[in-house]
């Protein structure tokens, strides 16, 4: 207990790693489960039936574990499972699943600034970032290195795939393919995200492959059925980035943006 202030909340039935760091005034519900090398600043909540895996960071006044804003909500126990290195900071938000036995899910490495929030039934891969005042709707899926704009607002059940980005202040109604840049309200594709690919060791080849497909789907006048048609059929259908694109194209549910 010598890593908690004194003035801490620590609820009878919380697991708490004995490397974990809890401030002045901070809340930690009875069913939250904390591991090592995590630090809940002060006057942060952490409550919900929530697990938190290794070297998390919760600043001031975030809101991790919250009841799910689903007026569905029928009670039973729904929850949060939160992986490593994740940073939640100043008032950011992540609510609980909303049906008894289901789960929000963060994976790990997310950097979630002020004022963003996560909701209910979101299942989130790894390296997540989120600029202030942005939000995710219930029930999205997002893919591993999204990238979202500050005051951007994502819709209930849409998908995100894997290097996408989304500007600030965009409205994304539809699903948006790995590798590519929605802007507007609506938003619509735009471009690829070329630094995104850069920075994760994507080769130019690569790169060139993605606006290869953007152009494909954007910018030659096929319908959807037919530039779908068409990168099948390409030589390099069978590389990362087309497979990615494919798979993605095949399962989305909202059609794309």
């Amino acid at each position: 207990m010598q890593n908690h202030h004194p003035t801490a909340i620590i609820e009878k039935g919380a697991e708490i790693d004995k490397d974990v760091t809890i401030g002045a005034y901070a809340y930690i519900g009875a069913e939250v489960s904390i591991g090592a090398g995590t630090v809940i600043h002060h006057h942060a909540t952490v409550e919900g039936f929530t697990s938190m895996g290794k070297s998390n960071e919760v600043f001031p006044y975030a809101f991790v574990g919250g009841k799910t804003h689903d007026l569905k909500f029928k009670g039973g126990r729904p929850g949060l499972k939160v992986g490593d290195h994740n940073v939640f900071r100043e008032y950011s938000t992540i609510h609980c699943g909303t049906n008894d036995g289901d789960f929000t899910i963060l994976g790990n490495h997310a950097t979630i600034l002020a004022y963003s929030h996560i909701a209910h039934d979101c299942v989130v891969k790894d390296h997540l970032i989120m600029s202030s005042h942005a939000a995710l709707g219930g029930h999205i899926h997002a893919d591993d290195y999204v990238n979202i704009g500050w005051g951007a607002g994502v819709h209930q059940f849409c998908s995100i795939g894997d290097h996408a980005m989304v500007s600030a202040c965009a409205k994304v109604v539809q699903d948006i393919p790995p590798y590519m840049i929605v802007d507007g309200s609506p938003a619509e594709v735009r471009t690829i995200n070329k630094i995104g690919m850069e920075r994760n060791d994507y080769s130019k080849d690569e790169i060139e492959l993605a606006r290869k497909a953007f152009k494909t789907l954007y910018k030659e006048g096929l319908n959807r059925s037919q530039a779908i048609e068409k990168l099948k059929e390409d030589p390099n259908h069978s590389t990362r980035v087309f497979k990615a694109l494919l798979s993605f194209i095949g399962k989305s549910s909202r059609g794309l943006a």
